[in-house]
């Protein structure tokens, strides 16, 4: 399947148009950081970059309550040739899989990659503090690119696989070699959760789930409908026996002329039934 077949919604088209041009959200995330390069410089100009200190990521400053450390750190860029050719390729690189996921997909992916180094340090400044600033995820695009298009013609023939892995392998070397292991873990973190992402949404594994809570369903009464208590349990029924021997003791406390209507006929129903046992047995 072409890659382009998967434009057929809203969600896999451009944002809007400029000029004949497709603009994607991936243009926007470009726009966003270009301008706080030139926030940063002009800061930088003023020599006021004391005020940037507010925005720069600090685990310390964030497990004080300084939470907008978690985002604002992306906003403080100083203009250089590795900031270009980050933007560069989450033009490139990033629109392809804009293109492929859907705006909503996408904007998952790079959400998670921009969220997922801070949060790591931060779990990990209580052993030790990590502090950090620029934009993030530019890379971790391209593996996300490099895992869906494998062998994707790059620059020199060289497929988007290769391109990938040496690249990310590059970097990891020379952060092992300034024994920087903030770079090495935000790497791996980065890198490694846009290829599970896109790993994951072609169905190579799936995330584990919870099992479900089950309740008890809640009783409803609908409207005009009385609740009616449940039917009182009959009484054991009593011994026959019982009975005739309380109303002989009755008798021989207070003679026969005691007995009520009722009893009377109780007492002759149970001679009969005695008198018709001793028949059947002879």
């Amino acid at each position: 399947m072409n890659q382009y077949d998967f434009e057929t919604s809203a969600e896999h088209r451009p944002v809007a148009w400029w000029r004949g041009y497709p603009v994607y959200a991936a243009h926007f995330i470009v726009i966003v950081f270009a301008v706080s390069m030139l926030a940063t410089t002009a800061v930088l100009f003023a020599r006021a970059s004391r005020q940037l200190e507010w925005l720069v990521f600090s685990s310390t400053s964030v497990l004080q309550g300084q939470l907008w450390r978690l985002v604002s750190y992306g906003l403080v860029n100083e203009p250089s040739i590795s900031f270009a050719l980050d933007m560069l390729m989450i033009i490139w690189f990033g629109r392809e899989v804009e293109r492929h996921f859907g705006r909503q997909r996408f904007l998952l992916l790079y959400g998670g990659i921009y969220l997922i180094k801070p949060l790591l340090f931060t779990a990990l400044g209580w052993w030790r503090p990590t502090g950090f600033a620029g934009e993030p995820g530019a890379l971790a695009l391209f593996v996300a690119f490099a895992t869906l298009f494998p062998n994707a013609p790059l620059l020199f023939n060289i497929l988007a696989k290769w391109a990938a892995v040496v690249i990310v392998g590059i970097i990891a070397l020379m952060a092992l070699a300034e024994r920087s292991w903030v770079e090495l873990l935000g790497l791996a973190a980065t890198c490694g959760l846009a290829w599970a992402f896109v790993r994951h949404h072609q169905g190579a594994f799936e995330l584990p789930r919870l099992p479900p809570v089950r309740r008890a369903p809640k009783l409803r009464v609908l409207p005009g409908q009385k609740i009616r208590p449940p039917p009182a349990a009959a009484p054991p029924p009593e011994n026959p026996m019982t009975e005739v021997d309380a109303l002989l003791d009755k008798i021989a406390t207070s003679g026969i002329h005691s007995l009520t209507a009722q009893e009377r006929a109780r007492l002759e129903s149970a001679r009969a039934e005695l008198l018709k046992r001793g028949s059947v047995r002879k």
